[in-house]
């Protein structure tokens, strides 16, 4: 019985070390995230795109105070993704639907935003609507390294006549000396139909595949983060059949993609509503170094969608959808027709 006890004694004392082992252990959390801010456009009128088309330019008074609501709208947003666990905006952050560098500029100086010291990667895309995709990072998290922008060409399967879409923008650079790649994209929509512009899409996803197969020659262990509004679900044939991404991390081999949305879809959440119907076109997906179990460099922790209350309608028959900042001709107040997703990136702290 004596024995019996010094051993439950010694059991008890080990499981009581390995907690306190676990707890004393530190570890660095970042929010990286994507945003469609939708139709975040300025007041000027650009001759050099169609920009009237524009919700703000359709605007016949207020544009000024419109704007300077948007802007302040969209940053609070940012300075709140992620941050209640992170304790901070999101280190890095994807955004389309903006239509130049200068409404970035206004966003990154935002009061809200201004001590984040956000830096700017952006290229213009020949987009028929004139709006592009854009990554914001913080300057003391993220150190970019290169830069460039890919361009898809596609073309209407009836007309065969170019359709002028957004590029996709690929950034490398070290978050707290750790390299990782990341892509932006904003994938054609379902104007026409969803299976009449499905190839454009799938376009759009084969050129995805290859920036990220032209890292993983170079690297096949390559950190690789593709993030945007595909206007596809996750288990459409873009997602699904082209970057092949897995729902379940098991399943995803040393050169595969990662989709933690595809799980929330088949939940019955999105990020996006249209006629009577929830849509999660806003994706972040990982490549396979960023599953790995052990927190010796960054991995995947937690993946989400930020649809807090204050993003939602309140009132009315899109009550509980996202609330817009365009709606029958003039600004509502309100945020986006979409809502933000984001995800943790863990790294022990070793002493």
């Amino acid at each position: 019985m004596k024995s019996l006890k010094q051993l439950q004694l010694v059991l008890f004392l080990l499981l009581v070390f390995n907690m306190w082992s676990q707890e004393a252990k530190k570890f660095k959390i970042h929010t990286v995230a994507f945003y469609n801010l939708e139709n975040l456009f300025d007041t000027i009128n650009d001759v050099t795109k169609f920009d009237e088309a524009s919700p703000i330019m359709e605007m016949n008074t207020n544009r000024q105070d419109a704007y300077n609501k948007k802007v302040k709208n969209m940053a609070r947003v940012i300075a709140d993704v992620g941050a209640d666990f992170a304790k901070n905006a999101p280190a890095i952050i994807g955004v389309s639907e903006v239509e130049n560098r200068e409404v970035l500029v206004d966003l990154a100086n935002d009061p809200q935003l201004l001590d984040k010291d956000y830096g700017i990667i952006h290229y213009n895309s020949p987009d028929a609507r004139g709006i592009d995709v854009a990554l914001l990072y913080q300057k003391a998290l993220f150190t970019p390294i290169s830069t460039s922008s890919h361009e898809l060409k596609i073309y209407d399967d009836y007309t065969r006549d170019r359709v002028y879409t957004r590029d996709q923008l690929l950034v490398t650079g070290k978050l707290d000396g750790e390299i990782i790649h990341i892509i932006v994209s904003h994938w054609p929509s379902r104007s026409g139909g969803e299976a009449r512009s499905r190839s454009k899409r799938v376009a759009a996803a084969k050129l995805n595949k290859h920036i990220i197969d032209s890292l993983q020659v170079i690297d096949p262990y390559a950190k690789i983060i593709t993030m945007g509004d595909l206007n596809d679900d996750p288990t459409n044939e873009s997602v699904k059949e082209v970057l092949k991404a897995k729902a379940e991390k098991e399943e995803v081999d040393i050169k595969g993609i990662y989709n933690p949305y595809e799980n929330f879809y088949k939940d019955g959440l999105g990020t996006t509503a249209y006629r009577d119907a929830w849509s999660l076109f806003d994706q972040i997906l990982v490549t396979k170094p960023f599953l790995e179990k052990d927190f010796s460099s960054f991995r995947l922790y937690k993946a989400a969608i930020y649809n807090k209350y204050y993003l939602t309608t309140k009132r009315g028959r899109w009550k509980g959808y996202p609330f817009r900042s365009w709606s029958d001709g003039g600004f509502t107040d309100g945020f986006s027709d979409h809502f933000p997703v984001y995800i943790y990136l863990l790294r022990e702290v070793k002493e």
